[in-house]
Formats: C-alpha cells, sequence, structure tokens
C-alpha cells in the first residue's frame, strides 16, 4: 500500500497571517458549494476554551492535503473567525468548550427539509469533561447553536460521559459513532446509536467495538460498493504504545451497528513517532471522486515539547492519503 503523509497545521509552523491561535486539531471535513471546507477546533490564545473555527480549499480546488487557509475574522485577518461563540456563558459547553466536531448533511422530519449540521462534545466546567453532544446548524447565513445538548450518557457502561461524535445520514435515519468512558480513567469505549432526527428518540444504542480494542474514533463515508471506515485505537497509559495503536480501515456493504460485522481491518497508520505527530486519531475520511482508488483520511497528531507545565504536548493537524 502506497500513503504520503502531509502536515497541515502546526503551532511550530505558524498559522499564516493568524496570530491568536495556540493549536487547531479536530478537522472534519465537507465539500461544501463546490468548495472543500473544513470545521476544526482550536485553542485561541487568551481563551481557556476550545472553539470551533474553520478553513477552507481555494473554490473549485480538488480535494488535497495542501494549501489550507484557515478563516478569518472579515475585519480582522490577524484573528480566526470563531463558528457560534458563546463566550463561556452557557451551563453546558461553556467553561469546558466544543470539541471533536463532525460535519453531516441529513433531513430533518421535524422542519421538512434537509439540514447541515456540526455535531460536537461539550464540557460544562472543565477541558477533559465529562461531556454531552450538541449541534450547531446551518441557518443559510451563520452557524447557530442549540442551547441544550442533544445526546447525553444515559447507559453504566458509558461512564458518565459521550464524546468524540462521527455521524453520517443513511437509510433515513441520522447514526452516530461516539466514544464514551474517561481518557484519565484509561476507560474507552465506542458506542452507536441511530435517530429518525438527529435530536431525539435516539435508539439502537449499544457498544460498538469491545472496550478492550480502545476504539476512539469510525468515521464512515459513502462508498461505491457500500460503506468505508477509518478509525482509531489509541494508548492512554504512559508507557510505549502497542503495534496496534493507530488508524486501521474497514468496509461493509450496509452500515452495521457492531464492528465485529465489518470486514477484517487493515492497518493503515500506526504510532511510530513522525516529529510532528504520534499516536494518531480523529480520522476523517473522504473518498476523492476523480480518483476512485484513492483515499484521504484528515487526523489529529500530538508531540512533546519542552515545556516543563503539566501538558508538555501540542496538538496538530495531518492528513494520510492511501
Amino acid at each position: 500500500m502506497q500513503t504520503k503523509e502531509t502536515r497541515i497545521f502546526d503551532p511550530a509552523v505558524g498559522f499564516g497571517a493568524i496570530r491568536n491561535l495556540a493549536e487547531v486539531t479536530d478537522a472534519t471535513v465537507a465539500l461544501r458549494n463546490n468548495q472543500w471546507w473544513m470545521c476544526a477546533a482550536g485553542q485561541v490564545i487568551g481563551s481557556e476554551q476550545t472553539h470551533l473555527l474553520s478553513a477552507s480549499l481555494p473554490a473549485g480546488s480538488p480535494l488535497r492535503a495542501e494549501g489550507w487557509q484557515l478563516i478569518a475574522e472579515p475585519c480582522d485577518v490577524t484573528k480566526v473567525e470563531i463558528l457560534a461563540d458563546n463566550s463561556g456563558k452557557r451551563t453546558w459547553d461553556g467553561k469546558g468548550g466544543r470539541h471533536c466536531p463532525s460535519h453531516v448533511r441529513g433531513w430533518d422530519p421535524n422542519q421538512e427539509k434537509w439540514v447541515e449540521r456540526i455535531y460536537y462534545a461539550g464540557a460544562a466546567e472543565f477541558l477533559w469533561g465529562p461531556y454531552t453532544i450538541g449541534y450547531l446548524e446551518w441557518d443559510g447565513r451563520q452557524w447557530v447553536d442549540r442551547p441544550e445538548p442533544v445526546f447525553a450518557s444515559t447507559e453504566d457502561w458509558e461512564h458518565g460521559s459521550v464524546y468524540e461524535p462521527n455521524l453520517i445520514y443513511a437509510d433515513g435515519k441520522w447514526k452516530m459513532w461516539y466514544a464514551s468512558g474517561s481518557n484519565q480513567d484509561d476507560y474507552i469505549v465506542q458506542g452507536y446509536a441511530e435517530s429518525l432526527d438527529g435530536r431525539t428518540g435516539w435508539r439502537a444504542r449499544r457498544q460498538f467495538a469491545e472496550d478492550s480494542l480502545k476504539v476512539f474514533d469510525f468515521s464512515v463515508a459513502r462508498a461505491p460498493d457500500g460503506y468505508e471506515a477509518v478509525y482509531s485505537r489509541i494508548w492512554l497509559k504512559h508507557t510505549p504504545p502497542p503495534p496496534e495503536t493507530g488508524l486501521w480501515s474497514c468496509k461493509a456493504s450496509e452500515i452495521y451497528p457492531s464492528l465485529a460485522q465489518w470486514s477484517e481491518p487493515v492497518q493503515i497508520l500506526n504510532a511510530e513517532d513522525k516529529g510532528w505527530h504520534t499516536g494518531p486519531w480523529k480520522p476523517s475520511l473522504q473518498l476523492d471522486a476523480t480518483q476512485p482508488e484513492r483515499r484521504m483520511v484528515f487526523f489529529d497528531g500530538v508531540y512533546r515539547t519542552s515545556d516543563p507545565g503539566p501538558f508538555p504536548f501540542v496538538f496538530t493537524q495531518g492528513c494520510l492519503e492511501f
């Protein structure tokens, strides 16, 4: 298998004209109005919250790893534009910020129209959770946030926190994969649920993968012969990661609610230290219609810094082509 890795955003390289960003991570990529667009999470200098922001390729450009430009405020090109800024005033996603966005377009039977949403995990008090899941919805001019979450932990195996949502609209349903548990407790379980409107009545709720696999994200895309997915397996202990840590690819003729029903997975990226990333996670899988055999996976990376503080790491954003 031929692969190529490209670094997209890294604080060590800088963010072009943007001067108020500390780091960019958690990309979700979509084609909107003939333009490839990315929603990501970012740490704004001077703010304790994690915010949602965006970047894009030039209109009409084919999908590629190079050339992404962060979208700045209309009146100040040195400041990144925040999507639906809440200024920390809301109870469920205020102080802890907004994380791990997932873009999806689907049918809302209540509004009787197709809608465009960005689902994300919000934390009420702390950056590290616990989390619930909500979304922003595009009203034709701007992203509008909901006043309350739409998905929260209800099962014992979720350990009170749900996050890392990845959604697709298929077969008349909003289908979501999500992480549950706690990084701090080294307990990660991948869950699955579905809803007719993406807001209420979540059903078929179940554990999608064995907790021993430590599946953190599961990104699904339509393919000519069904569906393909890329998922991450993470390692949270302070020991060298095992060989299975990294990104894996699998496929299925239809969407199944259990990982065991998908094809035998193939590892496409391991946790080897590449300098600007180790232990990749948060994949966003995209298929290139102009090159049917080509796959692009936008992913998160991390590397250690010399900072003596409590978190001596930096998050990065990259792309794997295979």
